[in-house]
């Protein structure tokens, strides 16, 4: 069956709360932060917001639910997406179809956490049954070790480098030089990159993004609401989301864009050729490389020819990670599921000052999330528009 697409959606008002290397504030200060700024920014009241969408890991034992009584807010629809680095786009296809539906006129969708002194450690501890049960007695203590196993096999399997890698890491930190809201902003060549320690060989430290605390929000709504608010915004050509994708492999080395890319193309009415600019999820370099190719950019395997043929800064021939993506501004828990389509947004409602991509009128958002070991299990992608 053909899917529906999804006119008629706007996405609008896009913020982000300033990123603070650590906080001893909750998650749930976080997202009311956010709200805060949502409400400022579109000049409705709280008890316009008709629906909310929540993306935390350091809301417990909290969920979206127990937060609508923490803010006052009574909402008739209601989701929670505690879906890592995919958790942008899915909930933004499901708001989407809310708005459609009648459901909702007004969907806040938000995504925050915290970062205590030793959160990163409580949080990892309690991510995923899987790992307690079948990764951690055996002494992989994180990601770091589960994407260097991923890394690994790209390596093998395609021929990249480590400085292939690294030119993603570069041109994502000559970006954050030009976002205010970076938390790593010191100029970063590719000397610097190829000579940092190892973390968990292949990964090196420029490799792993930083855990931090913040929050991202943006306002999904149709688009005659939209104008008759006066929010510039942005439209929703297409949108997917998959879990557990090609689960036979033996270690990923794809993932559920690939599946779906087709319908994501042929529902917008476009080919890749057509995108401005690309904002990927960049946990690790590796998986921004299965995106370009998953998504239909390259061929699969060629990634790492593709970053050496192309020049990947706001101003080059594929804009990517235009606000520096999380390698350089920061991990803040699942609002990084975030921070790509709240940036996509600015590109497209002239709000992006510094990193704006010239004349920019389509952009795509892809996000990846929820590693167990040797995969990452949910993935997501969303076509914008310009109004």
């Amino acid at each position: 069956m053909k899917r529906r697409g999804y006119d008629g959606v706007a996405v609008c008002a896009p913020v982000s709360v300033k990123y603070r290397r650590y906080s001893i504030n909750s998650a749930h200060w976080w997202v009311g932060r956010a709200l805060h700024a949502l409400t400022q920014r579109s000049g409705l009241r709280p008890v316009d917001l008709d629906g909310l969408s929540v993306s935390s890991f350091t809301l417990a034992p909290d969920t979206a639910v127990g937060l609508t009584q923490h803010l006052g807010l009574s909402p008739r629809w209601l989701d929670h997406v505690p879906m890592g680095g995919a958790s942008g786009g899915i909930a933004l296809r499901r708001a989407a179809r809310a708005v459609q539906a009648g459901d909702a006129d007004f969907v806040a969708c938000v995504a925050a956490d915290t970062n205590h002194v030793d959160s990163f450690r409580k949080t990892l501890s309690s991510f995923s049954r899987f790992a307690q049960d079948a990764v951690y007695p055996y002494g992989s203590g994180g990601p770091n070790a589960s994407f260097a196993l991923i890394t690994r096999h790209y390596m093998n399997r395609t021929g990249a480098s480590r400085e292939d890698f690294g030119r993603i890491c570069v041109a994502q930190r000559a970006n954050a030089q030009r976002y205010p809201g970076a938390l790593m902003r010191k100029p970063l060549t590719l000397d610097d990159y190829m000579g940092a320690r190892a973390i968990s060989d292949p990964i090196h430290l420029f490799d792993c993004v930083m855990p931090c605390a913040g929050a991202e929000a943006f306002l999904v709504c149709r688009d005659d609401d939209a104008a008759g608010l006066g929010l510039p915004f942005a439209r929703v050509l297409s949108a997917i989301e998959r879990h557990n994708a090609y689960q036979d492999d033996p270690i990923q080395y794809r993932g559920g864009w690939a599946m779906d890319r087709d319908d994501l193309w042929d529902m917008a009415g476009i080919a890749p050729d057509a995108v401005d600019f690309l904002q990927t999820y960049d946990d690790y370099p590796v998986i921004v490389m299965m995106q370009i190719e998953d998504l239909g950019f390259c061929a699969k395997d060629e990634a790492a020819a593709f970053v050496r043929t192309h020049s990947l800064t706001i101003d080059g021939d594929f804009p990517h990670n235009t606000s520096g993506g999380q390698l350089s501004v920061g991990q803040a828990g699942a609002g990084g599921g975030y921070l790509g389509l709240v940036e996509a947004v600015r590109q497209l409602t002239d709000e992006a000052g510094e990193t704006a991509v010239p004349d920019a009128r389509i952009g795509l958002v892809s996000g990846f999330g929820m590693i167990n070991y040797d995969r990452g299990l949910a993935s997501s992608a969303v076509l914008l528009g310009r109004a």
